[in-house]
């Protein structure tokens, strides 16, 4: 978005209830970039937001695989540079292997799942555009936000303000970038 565009439009309201019927009837009229902030999670909410991002997953098995690999491959290779040969064992007991390759296993996992869902929230992120609504600091009160973004094909501002003020919205205020 160019300079002085707006973020999007952010509507108050106060019952879970009524944030669930506004986010519905948004749905509806066909809005999909939107977001909700609430004080407590809604049950039911990031169903109707249609949240559906599912990498985060991925990225843990991706770091699950990858840690497996490294674990196999560093203890391989050591038994390589420098074979033990006692009793007749074998040179790659995968059975001895087993404790170091699931604990790497596990911490690829999670720290790949971990740094992936910073990445993907696009955090650290010291300072958010609807930060600067001037009810803003109420959605972690006792107040209930439903925020239309600027990019959403539908996005008209005029529109979209009458609209959030239409299905009952107690204020509607345009969110700079």
């Amino acid at each position: 978005m160019a300079d002085g565009a707006p973020f999007s439009m952010l509507a108050e309201f106060e019952t879970p209830e009524a944030l669930i019927d506004a986010v519905k009837r948004t749905r509806a009229e066909g809005y999909r970039a939107l977001d909700a902030f609430t004080p407590f999670p809604v049950e039911g909410l990031a169903e109707i937001l249609d949240l559906r991002d599912r990498r985060v997953p991925w990225l843990g098995l991706i770091g699950a695989g990858l840690g497996f690999a490294v674990a196999v491959a560093m203890q391989v290779f050591t038994n390589f540079d420098y074979p033990l040969n006692v009793g007749g064992r074998p040179l790659y007991p995968l059975s001895a292997f087993a404790v170091i390759t699931f604990e790497l296993t596990i911490l690829f996992s999670a720290l790949a799942a971990g740094f992936g869902m910073l990445y993907l929230n696009g955090l650290p992120r010291l300072h958010h555009p609807v930060f600067s609504a001037t009810r803003f600091h109420l959605a972690s009160k006792d107040r209930f936000f439903l925020c239309i973004k600027a990019d959403d094909p539908r996005f008209r501002e005029a529109d979209t303000a009458r609209f959030l003020r239409e299905i009952g919205a107690n204020t509607v205020e345009l969110v700079p970038s």
